[in-house]
């Protein structure tokens, strides 16, 4: 039978894969704390129309890229959220933060979903790391906000990043603007992308974030949107670039940058690294003043910025500062001769209930499989119960990296693993006396190496499990 395979441009995370998230989720929390931010999370179904308003019907995320539900016996369209920003401010309002004090800090580490055309750091599900100030209209609070991106890469190791500014005015000035764009353009028209051609009336600043090779020559000569800013909005990124000098964040101005979705207003920003090739955003954001106003809310300012994390990710790794690495075990449990497995498992859960990360054989393994299935684990110990140390109350407890055992009482066993892992396992068991010696009076850890050591005090052993090992 044919297997079923998971749908294009989505991917598995595995055990393998996921403390490199887990670690990379803690330090965006930590950030994000630190910056006074709180996290919302809002559900992954939201109804059409929010982005329709919200988004833009010319955009692509509403044209193409939306997944798009009916369900059963209702005739309202559900859609898979595209995208996060749309979303909290549906939040913020239906759960009347906007009667609170403001400004509202709010993050979130959610799945989007866009059907595009999968490629390296873009995926069909993608998680977002976003951040949205509603209710601050100062410069400073989008300043704030390019320090957390910037903050947060520079802990996670990511060096020559570059911060890309541009402000493309609000809806007083931007007429004027809108009008310099089309009359630059339309003489062009004809030799531009089919895209470009359909969003010339409609929506011409997104002739601006046009990715499309040929169409670049005419980008690079229109009309600057900075060129025609009225007083408010020149007066606003003045005092942004004065705050980002003030933090010492270096940036560039870009006069042609503009972002993909209609609601941004003045500010907008990404956030580069080159060695991605031409996909080299790993964060982008801006203002966005009239979008509380556009979904039924008071007026009320808003600025907020979003980044992929498997972008993020592949970034990471290009320069070799991956975060996170597998948890090891504290121990495995490994039973050989007539121990029931009863007992044995219920010795495993009172060392987790201790807070130990603890796992055992359940598969019959003889006690040689079971210490190759403990070294595949990265288990720092293994505690070894045979018939011997069964009838005695105590385990063998071997430490893994140097070879070293020695005998515990089962009733003092997570005490010692806590203070073993405590002291970084290596350290606390080799300042442990050892159970036995080997016959040229030398310690465990003599000169051999680890994996002969272990063997040489397993078959110094005297009749306990410990000693099976030799003669499997």
């Amino acid at each position: 039978m044919e297997r079923v395979q998971r749908p294009r441009g989505t991917y598995d995370v595995t055990p393998l894969e996921a403390p490199r998230w887990q670690a990379l989720e803690a330090r965006i929390r930590d950030v994000a704390r630190r910056f006074g931010f709180g996290e919302l999370r809002t559900p992954v179904l939201e109804a059409r129309e929010l982005f329709q308003r919200t988004v833009g019907e010319t955009t692509d995320i509403v044209q193409k890229e939306m997944y798009v539900l009916t369900p059963p016996g209702s005739d309202r369209q559900l859609v898979l959220r595209p995208e996060g920003t749309a979303a909290a401010v549906r939040a913020y309002l239906e759960n009347g933060l906007h009667n609170g004090p403001q400004p509202v800090k709010l993050y979130y580490i959610q799945p989007m979903f866009r059907h595009e055309r999968p490629q390296a750091g873009r995926y069909r599900q993608h998680v977002q790391f976003g951040v949205e100030v509603f209710g601050a209209g100062e410069a400073t609070a989008d300043a704030e906000i390019i320090a957390l991106a910037v903050t947060l890469f520079a802990e996670l190791g990511l060096e020559g990043l570059a911060v890309h500014l541009n402000s493309i005015g609000c809806p007083v000035c931007r007429p004027r603007y809108r009008q310099a764009l089309l009359e630059y353009y339309r003489p062009r028209a004809a030799r531009l992308c089919a895209d470009c051609r359909a969003r010339l009336e409609s929506n011409p600043l997104r002739l601006l974030d046009c990715k499309v090779p040929e169409d670049q020559p005419h980008k690079a000569g229109a009309p600057r949107t900075v060129d025609y800013l009225c007083e408010a909005c020149r007066a606003h990124f003045e005092a942004l670039q004065g705050a980002l000098d003030a933090l010492g964040i270096a940036y560039r101005l870009d006069p042609g940058l503009v972002r993909g979705l209609d609601y941004y207003t003045r500010t907008v920003f990404e956030i580069r690294y080159g060695g991605l090739g031409a996909q080299d955003t790993v964060c982008g954001g801006g203002r966005y003043d009239g979008l509380i106003e556009l979904l039924g809310g008071p007026p009320t300012p808003g600025v907020g910025f979003g980044m992929g994390l498997e972008r993020l990710l592949l970034t990471l790794e290009a320069v070799g500062r991956l975060p996170g690495t597998p948890p090891a075990l504290d121990a495995y449990v490994a039973v050989t001769g007539a121990v029931p497995r009863t007992r044995a498992l219920r010795l495993v859960q009172d060392l987790r209930r201790a807070g130990l990360g603890v796992d055992m054989d359940h598969v019959g393994r003889s006690l040689k499989a079971q210490l190759r299935a403990a070294g595949r684990l990265g288990a720092r110990h293994v505690v070894i119960l045979g018939d011997a140390e069964w009838a005695a109350g105590q385990a063998t407890v071997r430490h893994m990296a140097s070879g070293t055992q020695r005998q515990v009482a089962l009733a003092e066993l997570a005490g010692f693993l806590q203070a073993a892992s405590g002291a970084g396992g290596a350290e606390a068991a080799a300042a442990s006396p050892v159970a036995s010696r080997g016959s040229s009076g030398r310690g465990a850890t003599g000169d051999a190496p680890p994996a002969a050591a272990g063997r040489r005090d397993a078959a110094a052993g005297t009749g306990s499990g410990a000693a099976e090992v030799e003669g499997e």
